[in-house]
Protein backbone atom coordinates (compact mmCIF):
# COMPACT_ATOMS: atom_id res chain seq x y z
CA UNK A 1 0.00 0.00 0.00
CA UNK A 2 1.30 3.48 -0.89
CA UNK A 3 2.33 5.71 2.08
CA UNK A 4 -0.42 8.24 1.34
CA UNK A 5 -3.07 5.48 1.32
CA UNK A 6 -1.68 4.06 4.55
CA UNK A 7 -1.90 7.50 6.14
CA UNK A 8 -5.49 7.98 4.94
CA UNK A 9 -6.51 4.52 6.16
CA UNK A 10 -4.97 5.15 9.58
CA UNK A 11 -6.71 8.53 9.79
CA UNK A 12 -10.11 7.05 8.92
CA UNK A 13 -9.64 4.24 11.47
CA UNK A 14 -8.66 6.75 14.17
CA UNK A 15 -11.68 8.93 13.33
CA UNK A 16 -14.07 5.98 13.54
CA UNK A 17 -12.52 4.81 16.80
CA UNK A 18 -12.72 8.30 18.31
CA UNK A 19 -16.33 8.78 17.14
CA UNK A 20 -17.35 5.40 18.58
CA UNK A 21 -15.69 6.24 21.90
CA UNK A 22 -17.40 9.64 22.04
CA UNK A 23 -20.79 8.09 21.25
CA UNK A 24 -20.40 5.59 24.05
CA UNK A 25 -19.41 8.36 26.48
CA UNK A 26 -22.62 10.31 25.75
CA UNK A 27 -24.57 7.79 27.85
CA UNK A 28 -24.42 8.17 31.61
CA UNK A 29 -24.99 5.17 33.88
CA UNK A 30 -27.46 6.01 36.66
CA UNK A 31 -27.15 2.75 38.59
CA UNK A 32 -24.26 1.59 40.76
CA UNK A 33 -24.00 -0.74 43.73
CA UNK A 34 -24.32 2.13 46.23
CA UNK A 35 -27.31 3.92 44.64
CA UNK A 36 -25.08 6.99 44.75
CA UNK A 37 -27.20 8.93 42.23
CA UNK A 38 -30.52 8.29 43.96
CA UNK A 39 -32.52 9.28 47.06
CA UNK A 40 -35.31 7.28 48.74
CA UNK A 41 -38.83 8.15 49.85
CA UNK A 42 -41.19 5.74 51.64
CA UNK A 43 -44.79 6.46 52.58
CA UNK A 44 -46.97 3.63 53.96
CA UNK A 45 -47.89 -0.03 53.89
CA UNK A 46 -51.28 0.60 52.35
CA UNK A 47 -54.23 -1.61 53.23
CA UNK A 48 -57.22 -3.04 51.38
CA UNK A 49 -60.02 -0.49 51.13
CA UNK A 50 -57.80 2.57 50.81
CA UNK A 51 -59.59 5.43 48.99
CA UNK A 52 -56.94 8.12 48.78
CA UNK A 53 -57.67 9.55 52.21
CA UNK A 54 -55.08 10.82 54.69
CA UNK A 55 -54.27 7.92 57.02
CA UNK A 56 -55.29 8.49 60.64
CA UNK A 57 -54.18 6.81 63.86
CA UNK A 58 -56.47 5.56 66.67
CA UNK A 59 -56.75 9.13 68.00
CA UNK A 60 -57.77 10.56 64.63
CA UNK A 61 -54.42 12.24 64.01
CA UNK A 62 -52.62 11.98 60.63
CA UNK A 63 -50.09 9.16 60.47
CA UNK A 64 -46.71 10.52 59.33
CA UNK A 65 -45.05 8.78 56.36
CA UNK A 66 -41.86 6.81 56.91
CA UNK A 67 -40.11 9.66 55.09
CA UNK A 68 -37.04 10.56 53.09
CA UNK A 69 -33.86 8.49 52.87
CA UNK A 70 -35.15 5.68 55.04
CA UNK A 71 -35.18 2.18 53.64
CA UNK A 72 -37.45 0.22 55.94
CA UNK A 73 -37.60 -3.52 55.15
CA UNK A 74 -34.82 -2.96 52.58
CA UNK A 75 -37.39 -2.29 49.90
CA UNK A 76 -34.62 -0.90 47.68
CA UNK A 77 -31.32 -2.72 47.24
CA UNK A 78 -28.69 -3.40 44.59
CA UNK A 79 -27.49 -6.91 43.80
CA UNK A 80 -24.42 -7.62 41.68
CA UNK A 81 -25.32 -10.16 38.99
CA UNK A 82 -22.72 -11.25 36.42
CA UNK A 83 -20.63 -8.27 37.42
CA UNK A 84 -23.35 -5.66 36.85
CA UNK A 85 -25.61 -3.85 39.34
CA UNK A 86 -29.29 -4.83 39.40
CA UNK A 87 -31.81 -2.79 41.35
CA UNK A 88 -34.21 -4.93 43.39
CA UNK A 89 -37.48 -3.30 44.50
CA UNK A 90 -39.54 -5.59 46.74
CA UNK A 91 -42.69 -3.42 46.58
CA UNK A 92 -43.53 -4.09 50.23
CA UNK A 93 -43.91 -0.40 51.12
CA UNK A 94 -45.20 2.30 48.79
CA UNK A 95 -42.61 4.87 47.77
CA UNK A 96 -39.81 5.42 45.27
CA UNK A 97 -36.19 6.02 44.59
CA UNK A 98 -35.61 9.26 42.72
CA UNK A 99 -32.60 10.82 41.03
CA UNK A 100 -30.64 13.49 42.83
CA UNK A 101 -30.28 15.27 39.51
CA UNK A 102 -32.94 17.18 37.61
CA UNK A 103 -33.11 16.19 33.91
CA UNK A 104 -34.45 17.97 30.82
CA UNK A 105 -34.37 16.92 27.15
CA UNK A 106 -33.11 13.36 27.38
CA UNK A 107 -33.29 9.77 26.22
CA UNK A 108 -33.60 7.25 29.08
CA UNK A 109 -33.09 3.53 28.55
CA UNK A 110 -33.46 0.75 31.09
CA UNK A 111 -34.41 -2.90 31.43
CA UNK A 112 -37.04 -4.30 33.77
CA UNK A 113 -38.41 -7.71 34.71
CA UNK A 114 -40.89 -8.96 37.30
CA UNK A 115 -40.16 -10.84 40.49
CA UNK A 116 -42.69 -13.14 42.15
CA UNK A 117 -43.95 -11.29 45.23
CA UNK A 118 -47.06 -9.13 45.55
CA UNK A 119 -48.28 -7.27 48.61
CA UNK A 120 -51.47 -5.85 50.10
CA UNK A 121 -53.48 -4.06 48.78
CA UNK A 122 -52.74 -5.44 45.28
CA UNK A 123 -52.65 -9.18 45.88
CA UNK A 124 -55.40 -9.72 43.31
CA UNK A 125 -54.27 -7.02 40.87
CA UNK A 126 -51.70 -7.04 38.05
CA UNK A 127 -48.10 -6.43 39.09
CA UNK A 128 -47.59 -2.71 38.86
CA UNK A 129 -44.90 -0.04 39.10
CA UNK A 130 -43.83 2.93 37.02
CA UNK A 131 -41.22 5.36 35.77
CA UNK A 132 -42.25 8.85 36.88
CA UNK A 133 -40.62 11.68 34.96
CA UNK A 134 -40.54 15.49 35.02
CA UNK A 135 -40.93 14.98 38.77
CA UNK A 136 -41.05 18.17 40.82
CA UNK A 137 -41.81 19.29 44.36
CA UNK A 138 -42.31 17.21 47.51
CA UNK A 139 -43.18 13.51 47.55
CA UNK A 140 -46.61 12.45 48.77
CA UNK A 141 -48.86 14.79 46.76
CA UNK A 142 -50.54 12.01 44.76
CA UNK A 143 -53.50 9.70 45.47
CA UNK A 144 -51.30 7.20 47.32
CA UNK A 145 -49.40 9.92 49.21
CA UNK A 146 -46.20 8.38 47.86
CA UNK A 147 -44.83 10.33 44.87
CA UNK A 148 -44.04 13.74 43.41
CA UNK A 149 -46.00 15.66 40.81
CA UNK A 150 -44.95 13.96 37.56
CA UNK A 151 -45.91 12.08 34.41
CA UNK A 152 -46.02 8.27 34.50
CA UNK A 153 -44.68 5.71 32.06
CA UNK A 154 -46.53 2.78 33.60
CA UNK A 155 -44.69 -0.50 34.17
CA UNK A 156 -47.48 -3.06 34.47
CA UNK A 157 -48.41 -6.61 33.60
CA UNK A 158 -50.69 -6.92 30.59
CA UNK A 159 -53.85 -7.74 32.48
CA UNK A 160 -57.20 -6.11 33.37
CA UNK A 161 -56.73 -3.32 30.82
CA UNK A 162 -53.18 -2.52 31.89
CA UNK A 163 -50.09 -2.71 29.69
CA UNK A 164 -46.45 -1.79 29.80
CA UNK A 165 -46.20 1.84 28.68
CA UNK A 166 -49.65 3.10 29.73
CA UNK A 167 -49.88 6.73 30.85
CA UNK A 168 -51.10 8.06 34.20
CA UNK A 169 -51.37 11.63 35.45
CA UNK A 170 -49.64 11.85 38.85
CA UNK A 171 -51.16 14.47 41.16
CA UNK A 172 -52.37 17.33 38.91
CA UNK A 173 -50.19 16.71 35.86
CA UNK A 174 -51.64 16.96 32.36
CA UNK A 175 -50.66 16.31 28.74
CA UNK A 176 -52.20 16.26 25.27
CA UNK A 177 -52.51 12.87 23.58
CA UNK A 178 -54.27 11.35 20.55
CA UNK A 179 -56.72 8.61 21.48
CA UNK A 180 -59.55 6.31 20.47
CA UNK A 181 -62.05 4.81 22.88
CA UNK A 182 -61.25 1.18 23.64
CA UNK A 183 -63.98 -1.08 22.21
CA UNK A 184 -63.68 -3.48 25.16
CA UNK A 185 -63.69 -0.94 27.94
CA UNK A 186 -64.94 2.60 28.50
CA UNK A 187 -61.41 3.96 28.51
CA UNK A 188 -59.05 5.87 26.24
CA UNK A 189 -56.35 4.20 24.16
CA UNK A 190 -53.42 5.89 22.44
CA UNK A 191 -53.76 6.08 18.66
CA UNK A 192 -51.38 8.39 16.73
CA UNK A 193 -54.22 9.10 14.26
CA UNK A 194 -56.91 9.59 16.87
CA UNK A 195 -58.58 12.63 18.40
CA UNK A 196 -56.38 14.96 20.45
CA UNK A 197 -57.53 15.32 24.06
CA UNK A 198 -56.12 16.87 27.22
CA UNK A 199 -55.70 14.53 30.18
CA UNK A 200 -56.83 15.32 33.69
CA UNK A 201 -60.38 16.14 34.82
CA UNK A 202 -61.35 12.45 34.91
CA UNK A 203 -59.14 11.45 31.97
CA UNK A 204 -56.17 10.46 34.09
CA UNK A 205 -55.35 7.11 32.45
CA UNK A 206 -54.52 6.39 28.80
CA UNK A 207 -53.98 2.82 27.63
CA UNK A 208 -50.91 1.98 25.58
CA UNK A 209 -51.53 1.35 21.87
CA UNK A 210 -50.64 -2.33 22.22
CA UNK A 211 -49.06 -5.04 24.33
CA UNK A 212 -45.36 -5.69 23.64
CA UNK A 213 -44.35 -7.03 27.05
CA UNK A 214 -41.83 -9.87 27.20
CA UNK A 215 -42.88 -13.18 28.78
CA UNK A 216 -42.86 -13.26 32.60
CA UNK A 217 -39.34 -13.56 33.97
CA UNK A 218 -37.66 -12.08 30.89
CA UNK A 219 -36.20 -8.59 30.61
CA UNK A 220 -38.14 -5.81 28.89
CA UNK A 221 -36.23 -3.00 27.19
CA UNK A 222 -37.91 0.32 27.93
CA UNK A 223 -37.07 3.72 26.51
CA UNK A 224 -38.41 7.13 27.51
CA UNK A 225 -37.69 10.10 25.26
CA UNK A 226 -38.54 13.50 26.75
CA UNK A 227 -37.93 16.75 24.89
CA UNK A 228 -39.54 20.19 25.14
CA UNK A 229 -42.75 18.95 26.72
CA UNK A 230 -43.06 16.01 24.29
CA UNK A 231 -42.48 12.43 25.36
CA UNK A 232 -42.50 8.91 23.92
CA UNK A 233 -43.02 5.62 25.77
CA UNK A 234 -41.22 2.82 23.92
CA UNK A 235 -41.54 -0.86 24.92
CA UNK A 236 -39.21 -3.42 23.36
CA UNK A 237 -38.75 -1.15 20.36
CA UNK A 238 -42.44 -0.25 19.89
CA UNK A 239 -43.82 3.25 20.45
CA UNK A 240 -46.93 2.79 22.61
CA UNK A 241 -47.54 6.39 23.76
CA UNK A 242 -46.78 9.92 22.52
CA UNK A 243 -47.59 12.94 24.67
CA UNK A 244 -47.29 16.68 24.05
CA UNK A 245 -47.67 19.83 26.16
CA UNK A 246 -46.54 18.21 29.40
CA UNK A 247 -47.91 20.45 32.12
CA UNK A 248 -49.64 20.70 35.48
CA UNK A 249 -52.67 22.61 36.60
CA UNK A 250 -52.36 25.36 39.20
CA UNK A 251 -54.88 28.11 39.97
CA UNK A 252 -56.94 26.86 37.02
CA UNK A 253 -54.04 27.43 34.62
CA UNK A 254 -51.73 25.01 32.77
CA UNK A 255 -48.06 25.48 33.54
CA UNK A 256 -45.14 23.72 31.81
CA UNK A 257 -43.82 20.48 33.29
CA UNK A 258 -40.81 19.85 31.06
CA UNK A 259 -38.02 18.86 33.43
CA UNK A 260 -37.48 17.20 36.79
CA UNK A 261 -36.22 14.16 38.61
CA UNK A 262 -36.88 10.54 37.63
CA UNK A 263 -38.71 8.30 40.12
CA UNK A 264 -38.94 4.50 40.09
CA UNK A 265 -41.99 3.34 42.06
CA UNK A 266 -42.44 0.76 44.75
CA UNK A 267 -46.10 -0.23 44.40
CA UNK A 268 -46.86 -3.61 46.00
CA UNK A 269 -45.02 -5.68 43.36
CA UNK A 270 -41.50 -7.09 43.20
CA UNK A 271 -39.38 -6.16 40.20
CA UNK A 272 -35.82 -5.62 39.00
CA UNK A 273 -34.13 -2.90 36.93
CA UNK A 274 -30.74 -2.83 35.24
CA UNK A 275 -28.80 -0.98 32.51
CA UNK A 276 -30.30 2.37 33.53
CA UNK A 277 -28.69 4.92 31.19
CA UNK A 278 -29.47 8.48 30.13
CA UNK A 279 -28.16 10.95 27.58
CA UNK A 280 -29.01 14.52 26.63
CA UNK A 281 -30.67 15.11 23.26
CA UNK A 282 -31.11 18.22 21.12
CA UNK A 283 -34.33 17.16 19.38
CA UNK A 284 -36.83 14.35 19.05
CA UNK A 285 -35.08 11.70 16.92
CA UNK A 286 -36.09 12.06 13.27
CA UNK A 287 -37.58 8.56 13.08
CA UNK A 288 -40.17 9.56 15.70
CA UNK A 289 -40.95 13.08 14.43
CA UNK A 290 -44.14 11.97 12.68
CA UNK A 291 -45.80 11.33 16.04
CA UNK A 292 -45.84 15.10 16.64
CA UNK A 293 -46.49 16.52 13.17
CA UNK A 294 -50.29 16.47 12.96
Amino acid sequence: MKPILKLLSASVFLLLLTTSFQTQKEWTDLLDKNLSKWEIYQSYRHKVGYKGEVLLDANGKPVPPIGYNKNEARVFSVEMQNGEPVLHITGEIYGCIYTKQDFENYDLKLKVKWGNKKWVPRLNEPMDSGILYNSQGPAGVDYWHSWMLSQEFQVSEHEKGNSMGDYWCIANSQADVRVNYSPKKDSLKFNPKGEMITTGSGKNFIMASGNYESPKGEWNELELISFGGKSLHIVNGHVVMALTNSSYKEDNQRKPLTHGKIQLQSEAAELFYKDIQIQNIKEIPAKYAAYFER
